[in-house]
């Protein structure tokens, strides 16, 4: 088929050729003028999930990456299958990569990286040792922190790699909106006081979100200088949500106010008391970005700089001990 490049036993090389010969093609079509490459996302993937993450990929819209370069691997595989396509503005890579290729990653990879462009590493299947051959060529590492085997793991690994590349969190993003919410809320100038005299934060989530929930905490202990202990914490799984991350806040001062936000239907459904008792409901239009919008998010992110996100995980940390 026109446009499409594959290959069994090859090498990177042999891929990298092949991409200059479809770009050459797109070119002398005049279909690639209009090409802009900003990204490298390289994906290492169980093989058999190959479709699932592909289809995660194509649903992030206008933030797909220039090239997408999946690893897909395979037990017991010794030989490098490849496949390219040049197509719609994108560039895809899928090599078939087995166990003697994880350590040895980065030489599989490199020579089929746009040199000039950002190069964000994700393997939402896990497969450390793949990321960890490849932290030479990442500018920015993708994870999901609740996917860890529990909340202080996850968080110690998140920080161990914060230390050494740049992190971009899915749990994090997740939380995206209710940070915006629950900043907007105390804006005015008449709430901002109440910030200082929060009692009690209760945080309702998934049942394997956690994570989320306790970065969402660790965002404001770090903005308030909250220690464990000095404001009463309670995380609440809620079983049989079909999206994963938050379902609602609730925050309450010493002086009786108190804002509650949950999900609801079109976005969020926010819930302010008065000290004096009145009570204002209101629905954020729009607020829920969805899987696929974090995702994209996360690519989007990749190209820019998050400086809350390193404190929150550090004080979320100390809340998860």
């Amino acid at each position: 088929m026109d446009g499409i490049w594959s290959a069994e036993a090859t090498t990177p090389t042999e891929v990298e050729d092949a991409l200059r010969r479809l770009l050459a093609e797109r070119q002398a079509a005049g279909e690639a003028e209009a090409m802009t490459r900003v990204l490298n996302m390289v994906a290492i993937v169980d093989r058999e999930w190959r479709g699932e993450v592909e289809n995660r990929l194509q649903g992030v819209g206008r933030y797909h990456p220039s090239r997408t370069i999946i690893c897909a691997f395979e037990q017991g595989r010794t030989a490098l299958d490849a496949w390219a396509t040049v197509a719609d503005g994108a560039e895809r890579v899928v090599m078939d990569v087995g166990d003697g290729h994880l350590a040895h990653l980065d030489t599989v990879v490199d020579p089929v990286l746009i040199s000039e462009c950002t190069t964000v590493v994700w393997s939402p299947h896990g497969h450390d040792e793949g990321v960890e051959s490849l932290m030479g060529v990442a500018d920015v590492v993708l994870i999901d922190s609740a996917e860890g085997p529990d909340d202080a793991a996850a968080l110690a690994w998140a920080g161990e790699l914060a230390e050494r590349t740049y992190v971009v969190d899915l749990a994090w993003l997740r939380s995206a909106p209710w940070r915006e919410r629950i900043a907007a809320t105390f804006d005015p100038p008449a709430w901002r006081p109440e910030l200082g005299r929060i009692t009690g934060m209760t945080v309702r989530h998934r049942e394997d979100s956690s994570v989320a929930a306790l970065l969402l905490v660790g965002w404001l202990a770090s903005r308030l200088g909250w220690q464990p202990g000095e404001v009463a914490v309670e995380l609440t799984p809620l079983v049989g949500l079909e999206a994963p991350g938050l379902a609602g806040v609730t925050l309450e001062t010493a002086s009786g106010f108190a804002l509650s936000l949950d999900r609801g239907s079109g976005g969020l459904v926010a819930t302010r008391a008065t000290p004096e008792g009145t009570e204002t409901s209101w629905t954020v239009i729009g607020a829920s970005r969805g899987e696929g919008g974090i995702l994209g998010e996360g690519v989007r992110q990749a190209l820019l700089r998050d400086p809350t996100y390193r404190p929150a995980l550090a004080a979320a940390r100390l809340f998860a001990t």
